[in-house]
């Protein structure tokens, strides 16, 4: 009897409106969590390429505060996003089981993309008939070859790169933002100078 009951009582469970529902929210909650769990690694992998991708950040914020500091368009969050989204490439495309052929094509593509990246950085001032953003975009397509790095697993040559780049931003830029004042001073006083001429010959 308790048993014919149960199953009555199980039977009622089973075609009731609320018990539906109930499965098809845990079917469809199931299925959620498996897509998000594709392609994750173990634990131990996982780590890895977690501090891989924080490792890319924290190299396009090195570069980037240089840049961000001096008064640049393309700043901190510009060279972080870079490092980032070039290391996410590679460790996408080589954690998915990809050859060496198609990480190739990828970098080229990649490349390419940064290079329309960089191009918008460059913008030529027509009356002063100059050319800036040069070295913005100089950055901008380096930090995305660090983020390859990064992405390969290549963290010390990564870092190396990253540390050239801002002496390189830093220490050289002021050298030669010296120099160009030097020379823009010689060209103002030979300007000056054949000023004064002109007026001692009339």
């Amino acid at each position: 009897m308790l048993r014919a009951k149960q199953c009555a009582s199980d039977e009622i469970k089973q075609f009731s409106p609320t018990g539906s529902k109930f499965r098809l929210i845990e079917s469809g909650m199931s299925f959620i969590v498996e897509e998000l769990a594709v392609g994750i690694p173990e634990p131990r992998a996982f780590a890895s390429l977690t501090i891989r991708l924080l490792f890319a950040v924290v190299l396009g914020a090195v570069v980037g505060f240089q840049r961000e500091y001096s008064g640049k368009t393309a700043g901190l969050r510009t060279h972080m996003l870079v490092s980032l989204g070039a290391a996410l490439f590679v460790i996408a495309v080589v954690e998915s089981g990809m050859d060496n052929d198609a990480v190739s094509r990828v970098l080229q593509g990649l490349v390419t993309g940064i290079g329309f990246l960089g191009g918008g950085a460059i913008l030529k001032m027509q009356q002063q008939r100059e050319v800036e953003g040069l070295t913005t975009a100089a950055g901008i397509w380096l930090m995305a070859a660090v983020g390859v790095a990064v992405g390969l697993g290549r963290l010390g040559l990564a870092t190396v790169g990253s540390i050239f780049t801002w002496v390189i931003m830093s220490w050289i830029g002021r050298i030669e933002y010296r120099i160009n004042a030097k020379h823009a001073g010689q060209n103002g006083a030979d300007r000056l100078t054949q000023s004064q001429r002109r007026r001692k010959s009339e």
